[in-house]
């Protein structure tokens, strides 16, 4: 029997080891490889090719978004499953729009991965059942009103979006430069495009923007 290949990217050494114990007790599973970063899970992803990742939302160097943006693009045969102790609406819906096949939350993680895993596995959706629950019900209300209402959300593309995430983390523009292979005007094109988008002009401001859209993670949710 061909196992499903796994593999695990969150930035808590803990979190991993857990799921680690509880995902390679199951004979059809084994876990491939670990990432503590975004960039990581994206690099380990094109590297070995897994069946399934478990992909935290809060990474990171590369959040759990744009690197599933990235591993949906580059590595098309594996399914992606985020991983968060974020529960609200506009979370999930950008991991659907990223092109991930299920969300679960941290604190069913136990119950749910591994048949999450097994229905990733064979292309079917999978979310925790207070999330299904309250999609449905979302759907449901929607078409009643006649039809689901257009969110409108700045259009970063992925290069701007690794680029806020860095100025955000504190990188000055050399060390920006360095981790995304390009050069210091080019950084500093992105900046001004990212400032220009979202019409935020100050380092404080993007970094409350990265942090409100869970781009990066606040004080407050270090611990979640």
């Amino acid at each position: 029997m061909e196992k499903i290949r796994v593999l695990l990217a969150d930035d808590h050494t803990i979190v991993r080891q857990g799921l680690r114990a509880l995902l390679e007790v199951e004979p059809d599973i084994a876990v491939v490889g670990e990432a503590e970063t975004g960039r990581q899970a994206v690099q380990l992803a094109t590297k070995l090719t897994p069946n399934v990742v478990v992909m935290d939302i809060a990474m990171p160097d590369l959040n759990g978004l744009e690197a599933t943006r990235q591993i949906v693009k580059d590595v098309p045969t594996a399914k992606l499953l985020v991983l968060s102790s974020y529960n609200d609406d506009e979370y999930i819906h950008q991991v659907a729009e990223a092109g991930a096949t299920g969300y679960l939350l941290k604190q069913t993680a136990a119950t749910d991965l591994i048949k999450a895993v097994r229905e990733a596995r064979n292309g079917n959706a999978f979310f925790s059942p207070a999330i299904s629950k309250r999609l449905v019900e979302r759907y449901r209300e929607a078409f009643r009103g006649g039809g689901l209402a257009q969110k409108q959300t700045e259009q970063l593309c992925s290069r701007e979006v690794e680029v806020l995430q860095l100025i955000a983390e504190g990188r000055a523009n050399k060390q920006i430069a360095a981790e995304l292979c390009i050069s210091v005007k080019t950084v500093e094109k992105y900046r001004q495009q990212v400032m220009d988008k979202l019409n935020i002009h100050g380092i404080a401001g993007l970094t409350r923007y990265a942090i409100s859209k869970g781009i990066i993670e606040g004080r407050e949710r270090l611990q979640a």
